[in-house]
């Protein structure tokens, strides 16, 4: 990608340098500062309400909200645009309540801007800030908090001056997974009509016809994944472990039914924005507009689908296992090189990624065809790039690190002891991994494959420039009826993509809140 951008046309780069692209990296910057700021604004708040407080409600509000991880943020940008536009139910209703003839007669606000784009895209992706740093307060020692209170500070006192500080570098992991996510938005900031360098990276490839100018395009929004992850590492590289036998019996913060009600409701406000909405307006959409034929149109898709996601969830961690236990029971000084690399590919977006695959995947395609060729063979045509290989490719690339992070977490939790102690009873190491490590890593494994088989149903951008003609997954099926503004029919698919992942996601929780 980066040799081909290299090569792109001047006169096209030189034109979008003067019209469109500053304008381009401007929004692109604000769009991700501005998520960033919000979902930790509201992952932060969540979080120190549900660990320090005695908030109404907090048994369930502890998992609800992590639900809207499972509702993908461009579904909620069509949700809501239908909802609060003009032409939606909200308006119509103010108009006929209070007899308004025009838009000259009243102000509202116009959801389909750079604003709206970070409102939207926050209340997705602030579950990412709100689980870790929830994590991060609940491992906090309890008894630091206390000496804290012993040197005067109040019970608030010592939660901004001592527990807010310690969660901080799980905080700016999640903002740095926060950005990468926002940077990696496609489907979202295009309907808005939101001008970032995603879109023009796509408007170049596929309008202007020119793939060097958006190879060109995609290296320079990979510069600003790359100051995100040094950012990131640098934020914890000074990370310590705070206690040994760390002492989690906190004092919570007793709240005046004034602050019950303020904390309830900014909560409660989180869910039924993020998730329980839209949910309902997909469900009483799909009520209305989808019948028994459209189901079985949708099933191809379903099973295209679920096919992609089976089989990327089952290639990572099957990869996951061999980078792991390579770099645990290795003896060379590179045994952590294959993980660690393994694990860049999820800070790069979808459409960044379609790029690279056919850069790779095209020229390596015509080669294949020209041996056929020079051997009087039957050209095999694009086998690599034209297929559903590029697809899962780019799928195992970028969901790596989700594998590897959770098989990784578990990995931790196994005593060195127990890598030794079967060789000493003669057990070799094939049947040490078979009968030792793998059992105890079964909810680890399940865990990650379910992680990534909820992502790889959600993705769009990879699936959308890499599938081949005539394939749709759910995510593009519902991207042409919303292209064509008949979100209606949308949403049924649109349903069963947060179905798919919702289930998953129910049984991920129940597992981590059983091992906490």
């Amino acid at each position: 990608m980066l040799f081909s951008g290299i090569g792109a046309s001047t006169n096209l780069f030189l034109h979008l340098w003067q019209t469109v692209l500053p304008t381009y990296i401007t929004n692109t910057l604000i769009l991700g500062f501005g998520v960033v700021l919000l979902s930790t604004f509201f992952g932060v708040i969540s979080a120190a309400i549900i660990v320090h407080s005695d908030v109404i409600g907090k048994k369930y509000l502890r998992w609800l909200l992590l639900l809207p991880l499972a509702m993908p943020a461009y579904l909620v940008a069509y949700l809501y645009t239908d909802l609060f536009d003009y032409a939606g139910p909200v308006q119509r209703a103010l108009r006929e309540w209070f007899t308004w003839q025009s838009p000259n007669d009243y102000y509202f606000f116009d959801m389909r801007t750079l604003p709206g784009a970070i409102v939207i895209i926050a209340l997705v992706l602030f579950p990412y800030v709100y689980m870790l740093a929830r994590t991060a307060f609940e491992q906090q020692d309890n008894n630091l908090l206390r000496a804290g209170r012993l040197l005067g500070l109040s019970t608030r006192q010592s939660f901004f001056k001592v527990a807010l500080p310690l969660a901080r570098p799980a905080i700016a992991i999640a903002a740095s997974l926060v950005l990468m996510e926002t940077l990696a938005d496609f489907a979202t900031v295009q309907y808005f009509s939101v001008n970032t360098l995603t879109t023009a990276i796509y408007d170049t490839w596929l309008g202007y016809g020119d793939l060097p100018a958006a190879n060109a395009l995609a290296s320079i929004l990979m510069l600003f994944i790359l100051f995100a992850v040094i950012g990131e590492q640098r934020a914890r590289a000074k990370q310590n472990h705070q206690s040994n036998r760390p002492n989690k019996n906190r004092n919570l913060i007793v709240l005046t039914k004034l602050e019950q009600f303020f904390y309830s409701s900014f909560c409660w406000l989180l869910v039924l924005f993020g998730f329980l909405l839209p949910f309902t307006l997909l469900i009483v959409m799909a009520y209305e507009y989808s019948n028994l034929e459209q189901f079985l149109l949708l099933l191809p898709s379903g099973m295209n689908s679920i096919k992609i996601a089976f089989i990327t969830a089952t290639i990572t961690i099957f990869l996951a296992v061999i980078f792991i236990f390579y770099q645990r029971l290795g003896r060379d000084s590179w045994r952590s090189v294959p993980q660690t690399f393994s694990g860049f590919g999820y800070a790069i977006p979808g459409t960044v990624l379609a790029m690279a695959m056919l850069a790779t995947f095209g020229p390596l395609d015509h080669f294949i065809n020209d041996v056929a060729k020079f051997f009087n063979s039957k050209e095999p045509g694009l086998i690599l790039s034209g297929t559903v290989f590029a697809i899962i490719f780019a799928y195992i690339v970028r969901f790596s690190a989700i594998a590897n992070g959770t098989i990784a977490s578990g990995v931790e939790q196994i005593p060195p002891s127990v890598d030794f102690a079967p060789a000493s009873l003669g057990i070799g190491l094939k049947q040490m991994l078979m009968k030792v490590h793998l059992p105890l890593l079964a909810n680890s494994f399940l865990v990650a494959w379910l992680l990534v088989f909820i992502e790889a149903m959600k993705e769009l951008p990879a699936a959308l420039l890499l599938r081949p003609f005539n394939f749709e997954t759910l995510a593009t099926y519902v991207y042409q009826f919303v292209s064509d503004e008949m979100i209606e029919y949308a949403a049924l698919p649109a349903l069963l993509i947060v179905l798919m992942g919702l289930i998953p996601f129910i049984v991920v929780n129940r597992l981590l809140e059983k091992a906490s």
